[in-house]
C-alpha cells in the first residue's frame, strides 16, 4: 500500500507543474538560494557548483517561473507596456522587435498597444496599461506639444521614449538631426538647388530634426530653401503622394526631395511618375530609415539608414536600468538621452550613376548621449 501512494505521489509530481520548492529539494539548496541563481541565470552562466544544478534541473523539469505569484512579492509584474502609432508600420514594427527581444531577454514581457498618433488614444491606452499593472512604459509616440509625459512623471511612472523624443525625458533615437544633415550635403554635392522637404507630421521630432538637419547642411553651402517648399505630410504613402504634387505645382519645381521617412518618398515617387518624371533621373529623392524595400524597388531608394532594432533594444534596456534603481537613485539620476548614429546609403532614386554604398561620415553603433 505504502509503495503504491509512493509511485502515485511521484506521477502527480511528474505531471504537475514543477514549482521552485521542487528544484531547490531536488538540488539540495534553499528555495531563496534557488531563487537567486534562477534569477541571475538570464544574465550569465552559474557561479558555482550548486547554481549549476539548480540551473540543469530547471531545465529538465521545464520549470516556468510564477509570475503572479513573484508580483505579490515585489509588486511587480516584469511586463513592459509599449505604445506605438501604428504597429503595421515597419518602422514601428522592426523597432519593437528589437525592444521585445531584449527584454525578454532581461526577464521582462511586453504588451504592446496602438494610438493612431492621438493624443487622446495615448492618454486611455497608457492608462489601460497601467491598471494593467505594468511596471514601466515605452512611448514610441511622444508629441512636441506631449503634456501627458509631464503628468506621468509627476506621478512617478518609470517611463522612456524610444524614436521620438521629448527632453528632459530618457529617450532612444536616431540622431536625426546628423541624418537630416546627411542628406543635406548629398544634394548639395550633386548640384541641386531647388530642393522641396516633405516634413512628415509637425508633431513628431523625427520629421522636424531631419528636415531641420538637412536645412542646416544646405544652408551652409549657400542653398536657401523657402518655406514654402517644405511641405507636412502624414508619415505614409498617400501623404508623400500629396505632398510631392503640392510640391511640384510651383512653376520652378524642385530638381530633388527629401522626404523624412521612406514611406513618404515612395509615395513622392509614384507622384513624380503621374506627373511624367523620372525619378533618379529628372529629380532626385532620397528618404530616410532605409527600410528592407527600400533597395528593391524600380529605381532604388536612397535613404539614411536608423539602426531601428538596436533602438528598440536600447530603449528596453534604459528603461529596465531606471526600473532596477531604489526610488531615491531613480529620482536621481539624470535624464539620458541616447542618440544612435546614422548612415547614408546612395542609389539611384538620387544618383543614377551610383553603386550601392554608405556614405562616409557617421557610422551606425557609434552613439551619443545628452
Amino acid at each position: 500500500m505504502g509503495g503504491r501512494a509512493v509511485r502515485d505521489h511521484d506521477a502527480v509530481r511528474a505531471t504537475a507543474r514543477p514549482t521552485l520548492r521542487d528544484i531547490a529539494e531536488e538540488a539540495g539548496v534553499s528555495i531563496s538560494t534557488a531563487s537567486r541563481v534562477l534569477a541571475r541565470a538570464r544574465t550569465g552562466p552559474p557561479r558555482s557548483a550548486a547554481a549549476e544544478r539548480v540551473v540543469a534541473i530547471a531545465e529538465r523539469l521545464h520549470y516556468q517561473p510564477d509570475l503572479s505569484a513573484a508580483s505579490l512579492r515585489t509588486r511587480r509584474t516584469r511586463m513592459l507596456g509599449v505604445l506605438v502609432p501604428r504597429l503595421t508600420d515597419i518602422v514601428l514594427s522592426t523597432i519593437y522587435e528589437g525592444l521585445d527581444s531584449a527584454a525578454e531577454s532581461l526577464g521582462y514581457q511586453t504588451v504592446v498597444a496602438n494610438t493612431l498618433d492621438s493624443s487622446e488614444e495615448q492618454r486611455r491606452r497608457a492608462e489601460m496599461l497601467l491598471t494593467r499593472r505594468v511596471d514601466g512604459l515605452i512611448l514610441g509616440d511622444a508629441r512636441i506639444d506631449d503634456a501627458y509625459l509631464d503628468e506621468l512623471a509627476a506621478r512617478r511612472v518609470p517611463f522612456a521614449l524610444v524614436s521620438r523624443s521629448h527632453p528632459p525625458y530618457d529617450s532612444v533615437t536616431c540622431d536625426d538631426l546628423a541624418g537630416g544633415r546627411l542628406v543635406g550635403d548629398h544634394l548639395a554635392d550633386l548640384g541641386h538647388r531647388r530642393i522641396g522637404i516633405i516634413a512628415g507630421e509637425p508633431h513628431a521630432t523625427t520629421g522636424r530634426d531631419r528636415a531641420q538637419g538637412c536645412l542646416e547642411a544646405l544652408r551652409r553651402r549657400g542653398v536657401d530653401v523657402p518655406s514654402s517648399w517644405v511641405v507636412h505630410s502624414t508619415f505614409d504613402a498617400e501623404g508623400g503622394y500629396d505632398a510631392a504634387h503640392r510640391l511640384m505645382q510651383d512653376s520652378t519645381a524642385a530638381t530633388a526631395i527629401f522626404a523624412v521617412n521612406d514611406m513618404t518618398a515612395i509615395g513622392a515617387i509614384g507622384a513624380l511618375r503621374d506627373l511624367g518624371h523620372r525619378p533618379g533621373t529628372d529629380i532626385a529623392v532620397v528618404g530616410f530609415n532605409d527600410i528592407s524595400i527600400a533597395g528593391q524597388l524600380p529605381v532604388p531608394l536612397t535613404s539614411v539608414r536608423s539602426p531601428l532594432t538596436q533602438m528598440g533594444a536600447e530603449a528596453a534596456r534604459l528603461l529596465v536600468d531606471r526600473l532596477q534603481l531604489s526610488r531615491p537613485e531613480a529620482r536621481e539620476r539624470a535624464p539620458v538621452q541616447l542618440r544612435l548614429a546614422p548612415q547614408l546609403f546612395v542609389r539611384a532614386s538620387s544618383d543614377p550613376s551610383s553603386t550601392e554604398g554608405w556614405t562616409p561620415g557617421l557610422r551606425a553603433g557609434t552613439a551619443s548621449r545628452a
